[in-house]
């Protein structure tokens, strides 16, 4: 199959008009999931099979790509759509007494929570099968951490060693996240969010904006350090894209020298991560080393002074040298033919070599002052609208969901869905349309 660029930014395809359950049976014919409901029908064994577990199964995947917040929503559209019922494997003859009660979903639920493990390993058959149907799936990877609140009470003080009652979220806690910048003006901002709940941490294809891998941890949580888990996990968790990942592209929230190193010197990732000033005293430039006249300031932009008066000239980037992990620039007086008073006293000469070694979080494979470092960088918001994406589509924003188990259950469902939507779209020659999930909430 070809390659499939990133032509355009996400929208919901008006053209697209399959219904919900042509939808869900798509999601149906391509799950992998015949394992996972052979064991919860072995654990079920001889128990009443009034309401079979395949059906149950069905049924909570149906409430994902219907887009249902609750349990109770779920079943008002079972009793009202009889081809829907048909469809999960419920007996539509039975009329009322063919949707499960409540207290039945919340058994099940309870069953589906004691296999998280099996859960994630259908997550990850997923991301191998679109590994092996699309070529590139996996090239260009990007991260992002997003917040998930939570709509239980938050746990007092003088109930931290309470119990689950339905009412509290006794897993999740306070997270704070600081976004800051300078505006037109050149005036200093910043913008400070909290919010009670937890926190996922994402690694996406930013070309197909489908999940590659992901944590859920309470919101207080680092991002960097569950960053450095996640790359450390990702050759086990998804191999097929280990051996194409080119570039792996984060906001500046994971910039860090342990992660570009883990990125670039273990797992021959290109970090495209933007940077923070983290040079004190106000210093705006420095000199590389063993030159005279070569400086760089901390976005990466390296500049040589003329020996004569000392005027800066951005020199011009020449790639990267990987044997030598140097990268090169040119004199800008030779290479573009900028009048330079000093040249014939520059020892700089016709070109320099710096490497990654002179500062791993300023200089790194695909120089920061390049346009292919931007262009590659501006794939990052992919991960955006992909957090947007499990906000609107898949419910996140409005949901009953409490404690750490159950949202982390929940998440995974959504994105097998997700995952397995693509899927059906890549196996019917349709690959443009993997983005096309679930329809937008009215």
């Amino acid at each position: 199959m070809a390659r499939i660029a990133q032509r355009r930014l996400f929208g919901w395809k008006e053209i697209d008009e399959l219904g919900d359950l042509e939808r869900l049976k798509l999601v149906l014919e391509t799950i992998p999931d015949e394992a996972f409901a052979r064991l919860l029908e072995a654990q079920r064994f001889r128990g009443r099979d009034d309401y079979p577990v395949r059906a149950m199964w069905n049924s909570l995947l149906a409430g994902v790509v219907f887009q249902h917040p609750s349990i109770e929503s779920l079943r008002r559209e079972l009793a009202r759509n009889g081809m829907l019922l048909e469809l999960c494997g419920f007996d539509p003859l039975k009329g009322p007494a063919a949707i499960p009660p409540v207290w039945v979903y919340s058994r099940f639920l309870k069953v589906i929570l004691r296999h998280s493990k099996e859960l994630g390993e259908m997550f990850r058959q997923l991301v191998g099968a679109i590994g092996e149907a699309v070529p590139d799936f996996g090239e260009e990877l990007a991260m992002d951490g997003k917040q998930i609140s939570s709509y239980g009470n938050p746990v007092s003080d003088e109930t931290k060693k309470g119990t689950p009652d339905g009412r509290r979220d006794i897993d999740a806690d306070w997270g704070v996240k600081s976004y800051s910048g300078v505006d037109a003006k050149g005036k200093a901002w910043e913008k400070v969010t909290s919010w009670f709940g937890y926190k996922l941490h994402l690694i996406i294809d930013s070309r197909y904006e489908l999940p590659v891998d992901f944590r859920l941890t309470k919101a207080s949580v680092a991002e960097q350090p569950v960053a450095l888990e996640m790359l450390d996990e990702l050759e086990e968790r998804a191999p097929t894209v280990m051996e194409r990942a080119k570039h792996l592209s984060a906001d500046k929230g994971y910039d860090d020298r342990k992660i570009i190193i883990k990125a670039y010197d273990e797992l021959d990732i290109a970090p495209i991560i933007d940077i923070r000033n983290l040079w004190k005293d106000g210093e705006k430039t420095k000199m590389v080393k063993g030159s005279t006249n070569v400086v760089y300031d901390y976005r990466g932009n390296v500049s040589c002074l003329c020996p004569k008066t000392l005027t800066p000239h951005a020199m011009c980037y020449g790639g990267y040298e990987r044997d030598r992990e140097s990268l090169k620039y040119l004199c800008p007086a030779r290479a573009k033919g900028i009048t330079c008073a000093g040249q014939a006293e520059c020892k700089t000469g016709r070109q320099i070599r710096i490497p990654l070694s002179e500062d791993r979080r300023v200089f790194t494979p695909v120089a920061r002052s390049s346009h292919t470092w931007t262009r590659l960088y501006d794939m990052r918001t992919a991960v955006e609208r992909v957090n947007s994406r499990i906000d609107g589509a898949f419910m996140f924003e409005h949901h009953y969901i409490r404690g750490k188990e159950k949202m982390e259950a929940r998440v995974t469902i959504a994105f097998i869905v997700m995952l397995a939507m693509a899927l059906g779209r890549i196996r019917q020659n349709q690959p443009a349309l993997v983005r096309s999930l679930v329809r937008p909430a009215c």
